[in-house]
């Protein structure tokens, strides 16, 4: 192929796989305004409010695995459009739910491809960043971020003016057109690679893929801890109003999506592992700046400098996990994806137990420490720039 018609195709994959990432936050990002109309309309406790989002995590932690067989099968691109189509989809069946046994396996189908898209478009921005020889994966996430402020902003108005129904429908057709209009630009695989080990649900043999892994969760626990827990901990312990605690995600997630943007210049200039390091040492600090903090002011520009630090180091392990030879990217990403993302959606659960007994501060100082490992196991994302495109 003309080596200007192959990087065409490759700068329009780029944009294509920068749409199914702002696709996926976007629907995210639009269940969030439809959670309290879903508690008040099906008459749950805030109790079984929790276990319905927990359904929802334990159906996109369900999903990665096999996700690995599917792209290693049928190539990236035809596994996200794939579950792109469900994914459009789903949030209307949540909230067409009329009752709690229905809105169950709504929920977990709505987790479950969700998770499955997410492991699928990392996995063809890895294809992407071969092409290019060169980084996206971290403004691919950028884009993640973008789309589900795009959904959540949307979706509180649009609630608020004509209800969850219209606003789940406007948000199914928002879906259906981006991904008509972007996802057939996207570039696949050259050949899809095939699984290890033969049968439907396959596992790496790399024991580097579950160090990669274990970089993926210790850096997302302290996103979801963040998340989670963050407000709770400047208003019990450091003195804040709901008003004041409430900037402590804000700030952290604003800084981490432009962080996000820059990323890969800073990767491509500065390789992944030193961006790494770098990444690791000012999430640590900041983290443990927010644990030791004397007012809430100073918690959050702390937590907002994590933000600069945690922003890529996600990104980064994914390109390592999709880029190690000899194993399917979908395959390596698979389990990665499903070990990082634990740290949102399960390790949270353990973090409010122990914080209610201990208090944040001390479990922020811990996850600063995790932090600390990923800087010292840097050395093993190294892969993550063997972006060498093998046809140029």
């Amino acid at each position: 192929m003309d080596a200007s018609l192959y990087r065409k195709k490759a700068v329009y994959g780029r944009w294509a796989v920068a749409s199914a990432f702002f696709f996926n936050g976007f629907l995210v990002g639009s269940w969030a305004p439809q959670i309290p109309v879903f508690m008040t309309r099906l008459h749950i406790s805030e109790f079984t409010l929790g276990l319905m989002i927990l359904v929802f995590g334990l159906g996109a932690l369900a999903a990665m695995p096999w996700c690995g067989y599917l792209i290693g099968r049928y190539g990236s691109r035809a596994v996200v459009k794939g579950f792109a189509i469900f994914c459009s989809f789903s949030l209307l069946l949540v909230a067409l739910a009329p009752n709690v046994y229905i809105a169950a396996p709504a929920l977990f189908l709505f987790g479950a491809v969700i998770g499955g898209m997410d492991v699928a478009m990392n996995a063809n921005a890895v294809e992407v960043e071969k092409k290019l020889s060169r980084a996206v994966m971290s403004s691919s996430h950028g884009f993640w971020s973008l789309g589900g402020f795009a959904g959540g902003a949307l979706g509180g108005l649009l609630i608020e003016a004509q209800g969850h129904l219209v606003h789940a429908t406007v948000v199914t057709a928002i879906a259906v057109v981006l991904g008509l209009a972007a996802f057939r630009f996207m570039i696949t695989e050259d050949a899809p690679v095939v699984h290890e080990k033969k049968g439907k649900l396959a596992f790496p043999t790399n024991p580097l893929i579950y160090l990669i892994g274990i970089m993926a969760l210790f850096s997302m626990v302290p996103e979801g801890s963040v998340l989670d827990w963050a407000a709770l901990y400047l208003k019990q312990e450091r003195g804040a109003d709901i008003a004041t605690a409430g900037f402590a995600f804000a700030a952290f997630s604003g800084t981490m999506s432009v962080m996000r943007f820059l990323g890969d210049g800073v990767r491509n200039r500065f390789g992944a592992v030193k961006t790494l390091r770098i990444s690791a040492l000012i999430g640590a600090s900041g983290m443990l700046v927010a644990s030791l903090a004397p007012s809430p002011w100073i918690a959050i520009l702390a937590f907002a400098f994590a933000g600069l630090g945690i922003a890529n180091m996600v990104p980064i392990a994914f390109s390592a996990a999709g880029n190690q030879k000899g194993t399917s990217s979908g395959v390596a990403l698979s389990l990665v994806t499903l070990m990082g993302y634990s740290g949102i959606l399960v390790a949270p659960s353990a973090i409010g137990f122990v914080g209610g007994r201990t208090g944040f501060a001390p479990v922020y100082m811990v996850l600063a420490c995790l932090l600390i490992v990923v800087f010292l196991m840097a050395n093993l994302a190294a892969s993550a720039d063997r972006n060498e495109n093998p046809d140029s």
